[in-house]
């Protein structure tokens, strides 16, 4: 076992300029850079939140070692620093945190998987869980299994909401919360990357960074990272076994966040079929279709009444449709673009 001590970190990335910027803050003892699976994990603002994903993980039942990437991606307060400094010491698993002071949800993954992939240079499978989920305890067993069985280069799996408001359970039948599959077996593509695996072949073939900056306050670049591998033709699979569970605030229940998520979502979609689209024509073809769905997602929404009987549940195909033809126009949502906060 060869171990790495803290003047061997680089924390260079694919910019030399990135070099400067990201700090190591956290490392655990005797650091083995063989490690084959590694486990990233962005964090912003949720310290308790971020506890107990580390706390499932420490409890996996499996035989294989892994390492955990933290990313801190609040450079002024650093809340997550002591918690992933805790966990680090405690010697229940490998790891290191790093800060990404550039603010952005793309700057954050993209921070997370670049550490990753070079401080672990043998490692070929790279796993994504959020600071607000928790991983049930076969979770990384299963991913690593199924992408072992079936060569796949990418894996999905559930992620159920947990809310904290019990009233609110009729929401799992959202769209903004449940599940794209039901089954496990292979799919078309994966859409989150709240639990995925990624194979190595997949950053080398897309190159870096990983995430496009274009969604990077905005959201979705794991959507069309996704959607990138598709049309490379690399292959998906989903575990329904393989669940996690995510914790949902009341502030994510509100009739106002729902409508802003549809609005983001729809936003996201535009953008991410905009990329596929090279010509003025092709983009005046999608701008023209995405106005002809506003009408059409009036049917699907008195379909979703009538089967779902919850108004939120049935206004999102509405709010999607808008948020599409808002993007066209240079109008969205940008949830990931934080507030700055005096110390």
């Amino acid at each position: 076992m060869t171990a790495i001590s803290t003047s061997d970190l680089r924390m260079d990335g694919p910019d030399p300029s990135v070099r400067a910027l990201r700090a190591l803050v956290a490392l655990s003892a005797g650091l083995d850079p063989t490690i084959e699976t590694i486990v990233c994990i962005p964090c912003f603002r949720r310290p308790d939140y971020l506890r107990r994903t580390l706390e499932s993980l420490a409890g996996q039942r499996t035989r294989r070692r892994f390492a955990v990437v933290l990313v801190e991606n609040d450079a002024l307060r650093s809340e997550s620093v002591p918690v992933a400094t805790e966990y680090l010491a405690s010697g229940k698993f490998s790891g290191l945190c790093v800060i990404e002071p550039r603010q952005g949800n793309c700057h954050a993954i993209n921070a997370a998987f670049e550490t990753a992939l070079q401080m672990f240079p043998n490692a070929s499978s790279f796993l994504m869980i959020d600071d607000d989920e928790i991983a049930s305890p076969d979770w990384l067993e299963l991913m690593l299994k199924t992408a072992d069985e079936t060569g796949a280069e990418i894996i999905g799996g559930p992620v159920f909401p947990e809310f904290d408001d019990e009233r609110k359970r009729g929401l799992r039948r959202h769209p903004a919360f449940a599940p794209a599959y039901d089954a496990s077996g292979p799919v078309p593509v994966i859409y989150g990357c709240g639990n995925c695996l990624i194979r190595r072949s997949v950053f080398d073939r897309l190159g870096m960074p990983a995430f496009d900056l274009r969604f990077n306050f905005l959201g979705g670049g794991d959507t069309d990272f996704f959607y990138r591998c598709k049309r490379l033709g690399m292959r998906f699979h989903w575990v329904a076994e393989a669940a996690i569970s995510e914790t949902v605030p009341k502030s994510r229940t509100t009739l106002k966040w729902l409508v802003t998520r549809g609005l983001r979502i729809g936003a996201i979609n535009y953008h991410v079929q905009r990329k596929a689209t090279p010509t003025v024509w092709l983009q005046a073809k999608l701008t023209i279709k995405l106005l002809a769905a506003l009408p059409l997602s009036l049917v699907y929404a008195a379909y979703a009444i009538l089967t779902e009987r919850k108004g939120t549940i049935a206004i999102h195909p509405v709010t999607v449709a808008i948020g599409s033809a808002l993007a066209a126009f240079g109008l969205e949502p940008q949830p990931y673009k934080a507030s700055k906060i005096v110390p």
